[in-house]
């Protein structure tokens, strides 16, 4: 896994691409509360369950050093995490289709942590 952190981006390396992505701050924290909604909905029971738990995880700590790394407080960036996160259970929930592509497209990007 491959995680670099310059201003307030990760560069992280995609398990479906050849090459990284740059990934932003804010879109971090929209991939953590997607997949921390989701892993929380899905539970953790099964393989997709701990599949999405590891995404959350991931996406986490990615956010979490990309807050670090453009100066914001922790105690902001784990705020907005659980913004993130109540939003997407929502948004979820109700089926929202471009929710659901937003988490596919974070999956995607998420690194194997196996």
């Amino acid at each position: 896994m491959l995680l670099v952190l310059a201003a307030a981006t990760v560069l992280i390396a995609p398990q479906s691409q050849s090459g990284p992505a740059l990934i932003s701050y804010d879109q971090s924290v929209r991939c953590a509360g997607l997949t921390q909604a989701a892993s929380e909905l899905e539970g953790g029971e099964s393989g997709e369950g701990r599949a999405l738990f590891d995404a959350a995880l991931y996406w986490s700590l990615a956010a979490m050093q990309a807050a670090q790394a453009s100066g914001r407080s922790t105690v902001l960036a784990e705020g907005d995490q659980t913004r993130a996160r109540i939003v997407s259970v929502r948004q979820l929930s109700s089926g929202d289709a471009a929710a659901r592509a937003e988490l596919d497209r974070c999956r995607r990007l998420t690194p194997r942590l196996d």
